[in-house]
């Protein structure tokens, strides 16, 4: 690794770890010797990266600027490694997936085990948010992502569709009425995400034409898995994917209401991952791996 490279994942690492002693455990040197490799730097490009505190090390806005290419750079750069590597060399190292929190919960999750004893020289850090990241400023290897993909940089593989269910629990449907078409929803309490999605409302098929139709509810979540326990407890109406509330519609906890209304309204499943050339043996394996084990076809 040249000066260059190794100043730059010198910079990385200490803003990643918060300070430099913790990045220079990551990369086998002393504190002194990373700080060094940040101060030339800072030297050769002639602006202050990072602001030096005895509590932690926060970034300049010259720094976060920087932070988002070199993060490229190098990935590219490890892409551009790997390909002509991937072929025979065995899957190892550090791969970080960020998905939905259900999905992950549910599907993921308890198949993950079978990668790691498969793969025992990766590493898997998984990140679970429902809101969309940013591949290459969250250094993510690979995302799940829900929906339409509207990324034209990043490539993908296929998980699936899963269809969208429309459910309340027996006791609320009891208490407030069950809804018998869309319009009726407005005398109910919807349950929704606080995040911005890439579909707003909820779609119905009205008249034969797809329709996206606001809901309102006093119960807002960061997850679907939040949303699904509010609504088993009786607090309100969802609108989940079926790979969620699945097993909860077959235990009687819920009940799909409404179906009449969006049949045929699903939902596409991806895995996302940057790069123009060979993905390294470890996003390989894992793509192969989700395409294997965690495909949804409900």
């Amino acid at each position: 690794m040249d000066n260059r490279t190794g100043e730059i994942e010198a910079f990385l690492r200490s803003v990643d770890a918060g300070s430099f002693a913790a990045a220079a455990q990551q990369l086998r040197q002393t504190p002194s010797a990373v700080s060094r490799s940040v101060g030339r730097l800072e030297a050769r490009l002639g602006v202050r990266l990072l602001q030096r505190s005895t509590r932690a090390l926060t970034l300049t806005p010259e720094g976060e600027a920087y932070q988002r290419r070199a993060q490229a750079i190098l990935h590219d750069l490890d892409e551009l490694e790997a390909s002509f590597t991937a072929d025979r060399a065995e899957p190892r190292g550090r791969l970080r997936l960020n998905m939905s929190a259900p999905f992950g919960l549910h599907r993921v999750l308890p198949v993950l085990p079978e990668f790691l004893e498969r793969y025992p020289k990766v590493t898997v850090d998984v990140s679970l948010n429902d809101a969309l990241v940013n591949l290459v400023d969250e250094r993510t290897d690979i995302a799940i992502r829900h929906g339409p993909l509207r990324d034209s940089s990043l490539r993908a593989r296929k998980l699936g569709s899963s269809r969208w269910i429309v459910a309340a629990a027996p006791c609320y449907l009891e208490r407030r009425g069950t809804p018998n078409k869309p319009d009726d929803l407005d005398a109910h309490n919807c349950l929704n995400f606080n995040f911005r999605r890439s579909i707003e409302g909820w779609s119905f098929r009205v008249a034969g034409a797809l329709q996206q139709r606001s809901v309102s509810g006093n119960f807002l979540g960061s997850s679907g898995e939040a949303l699904r326990v509010m609504a088993v407890s009786g607090a309100g109406i969802v609108r989940l994917a079926h790979f969620l509330v699945g097993a909860d519609i077959a235990a009687g906890r819920l009940v799909p209401i409404l179906g009449s209304c969006h049949d045929g309204d699903t939902e596409d499943i991806h895995a996302l991952y940057l790069g123009q050339g060979r993905p390294s043996a470890r996003v390989r394996a894992m793509l192969d791996f989700l395409v294997e084990r965690a495909s949804v076809t409900e």
